[in-house]
């Protein structure tokens, strides 16, 4: 057995970090962190940190970079306000399913819950820390670093991605101790496929008449199997904002939402893929006829809105291979659904257009300049609600999403991260001027690091869904929707960043494909009026009894 070394606790963690690949910690130092930070310093040639101008920030690019990689994004703050700064972020990587590694310092371990009133002191951390993670602990000693950070990277790697937290005192970040062997973690094995729950799935899917497929974020890394099973079904695949562009969005069976809805009044079979299902079955109805069979690698998922047919807990390209291996067993002769699924995306795009027109024509405007291989980081705002729908997605992980959480403001710093994780890679941010603001201090970040985002800000001075209700639903009565703007381009050129201006969606093309060009920060105004209401297109309501 290898001996203990001695080290302190803060070095202790960064082995363990670089021991299991974190090569990249978004991270703002303080008096409780600086054991750690020390510890960053020492292993500068393997790891880089990258700090922001607000802990909302490094949380939201930690979540970024996890989301779009399927990597490992890893944040350090200091405790109190610092970590409650980070729970919006955080809660958005639970929300989306993704793993993220929070850190963050305490104060001095005699003291934690005596409420003394000690710098950064807030009641029960740990325990508040708990409530947004899928597992957190604190570490009381350098030598209990190699046990908890091995169970920290076996919940991060296996079962559910959720995030984890770790906190330490600043004392034991500090104190020097033997600390035993830091190795990797070995990624936990994946529940075991139930033959008989396969073989039964795939004879009832291969019996269904009008089988669909629909898909979440935990179908991120079961792609090509999904293709496959779709095709030998000729089942459209549907995804919302999770889960875009797990089939291809030019493929024939690849759909949006709406013409989901449309296909779902006729369904008799739905297999449901690292998809919570949740809107679907408690909005667009369901009935004796429909029969679901539910995947997830989530045990507590598979009942939690209604009990399926069938269902299956195992990760999704495994069960998925195995329904493969089994349908032709019972699959029926079917014909290409290729001519009649593109004639029902046109009718959609011509509905649409019609009644989201000028989002649609931004919409177009943005697909046509980012390169295939680029990413979009979308925001709570009326052209990103529209590309929910309008904007093609050609690959998983590369349109990112705040999923249920809908986290306004979240969208430019994620994207700096979506950046870091992708660095030779075009990174479109979308955003309005409401939800911009919120993170707007780290395009000095960006700057400061060369994270080459190209930013959008659609700039109409309101809180835009807020204020159409307010005139919509009330009576006109506006309150408190409606706010003053900065000269954007003004802003960015002040922080270091090449500052543009759009007016139309062919100038809008021009101005992004300028930004990439450049390769430098870009943040592009975009001045825009109120939009038609986009909510009775992209989310309908109930298609069958």
């Amino acid at each position: 057995m290898a001996s203990s070394t001695k080290m302190t606790g803060g070095t202790a963690l960064v082995r363990a970090l670089t021991e299991n690949g974190i090569d990249t910690v978004f991270g703002l130092p303080g008096i409780q962190l600086d054991g750690l930070f020390n510890a960053f310093y020492d292993a500068r040639n393997s790891l880089r940190v990258i700090n922001a101008r607000h802990e909302q920030g490094t949380a939201y690019m930690a979540f970024g970079y996890a989301q779009s990689s399927g990597r490992i994004g890893t944040y350090a703050v200091v405790p109190g306000p610092g970590l409650l700064n980070t729970f919006a972020a955080l809660s958005t990587a639970y929300g989306c399913n993704t793993s993220v590694l929070a850190l963050t310092g305490q104060i001095p371990s005699d003291t934690i819950g005596r409420g003394l009133g000690m710098l950064h002191e807030i009641p029960d951390q740990l325990g508040q820390m708990e409530r947004l993670t899928k597992w957190s602990r604190r570490i009381d000693h350098p030598s209990e670093v190699p046990s908890i950070m091995d169970q920290a990277f076996r919940e991060l790697r296996g079962g559910r991605p959720r995030p984890v937290g770790i906190e330490m005192a600043l004392d034991q970040l500090h104190k020097a101790a033997p600390v035993g062997p830091i190795a990797a973690t070995s990624r936990p094995a994946t529940p075991e496929l139930d033959p008989d729950q396969i073989a039964a799935a795939a004879e009832l899917l291969g019996n269904a008449a009008d089988p669909m497929i629909f898909v979440g974020g935990g179908a991120y890394e079961a792609s090509e199997e999904i293709r496959e099973l779709a095709e030998m079904l000729q089942a459209p695949v549907v995804s919302y904002m999770n889960g875009k562009g797990v089939l291809d969005d030019r493929h024939p069976l690849s759909l949006h939402h709406p013409a989901g809805n449309r296909l779902w009044a006729d369904a008799d079979v739905v297999i449901s893929i690292g998809c919570r299902l949740q809107h679907e079955r408690m909005t667009w109805g369901t009935d004796d006829r429909l029969k679901v069979i539910h995947v997830d690698i989530d045990p507590t998922e598979l009942t939690r809105v209604a009990k399926p047919e069938i269902g299956i807990v195992a990760d999704a390209a495994e069960a998925t291979r195995g329904l493969i291996a089994k349908i032709p067993h019972y699959n029926r002769k079917r014909p290409s659904r290729t001519e009649e699924m593109e004639a029902l995306k046109a009718d959609f795009l011509a509905r649409f257009k019609a009644k989201l027109g000028p989002q649609m024509e931004w919409v177009a405007a943005l697909r046509a300049a980012l390169p295939e291989d680029g990413f979009l980081v979308d925001e709570f705002t009326q052209v990103a609600y529209a590309c929910r729908i309008g904007f093609e997605t050609y690959g998983p992980r590369m349109q990112v999403s705040p999923g249920y959480q809908g986290t306004l403001g979240y969208g430019y710093a994620t994207a700096l991260g979506v950046q870091v994780a992708h660095p030779d890679k075009p990174v479109l941010s979308i955003n309005g001027d409401g939800g911009f603001m919120y993170t707007m201090p780290e395009l000095a970040t960006a700057v400061h690091h060369g994270i080459n985002v190209v930013a959008v800000v659609f700039a109409d001075g309101a809180y835009g869904n807020v204020m159409r209700m307010q005139k919509e639903l009330y009576d006109n009565r506006v309150i408190a929707s409606q706010f003053t703007n900065p000269d954007f381009v003004k802003l960015a050129e002040s922080c270091g960043a090449l500052g543009l201006r759009a007016t139309t969606p062919a100038e809008l093309r021009a101005r992004i494909e300028e930004g990439f060009a450049a390769a430098r920060p870009t943040l592009i105004e975009v001045p825009v009026g109120e939009m038609p209401e986009p909510w009775p297109v992209i989310r309908p309501g109930p298609s069958r009894p």
